[in-house]
């Protein structure tokens, strides 16, 4: 991170460390998350039911030629949760002092 890129965090929009971090890390998290998701799916039989239904669809005219990753929306909606998530605690920390629990937090939003 450089000096600029924490002034702008310091200064900008409500989500500003999010949308930082957000284009930092999505897609090492995106990684990371990929095999969870797919063990964590196959080990309930999520993979298995759906890949069913696919099998039920494609029979259908028009309808059976469209593919879907269903690892991949998992994966996209578990990231925008995360963001969401860390977006709404940023906002907090930056609108009331009560939720600034560490020094550090403390001292850098003084000082906004």
């Amino acid at each position: 991170m450089t000096f600029s890129d924490a002034r702008k965090i310091l200064n900008g929009r409500e989500n500003e460390a999010t949308v930082y971090f957000k284009d930092k890390t999505h897609d090492r998290l995106s990684e990371l998350f990929k095999p969870m998701i797919h063990r964590s799916m196959s080990r309930v039989g999520v993979t298995e039911k759906y890949q069913a239904l696919e099998h039920m669809v494609a029979g259908i005219p028009m309808v059976g030629s469209e593919r879907f990753n269903l690892d991949q929306y998992v994966d996209e909606k578990a990231l925008d949760g995360l963001f969401y998530v860390l977006a709404q605690e940023e906002k907090k920390i930056r609108e009331d002092p009560g939720a600034r629990v560490t020094d550090l937090l403390k001292e850098v939003f003084a000082k906004r």
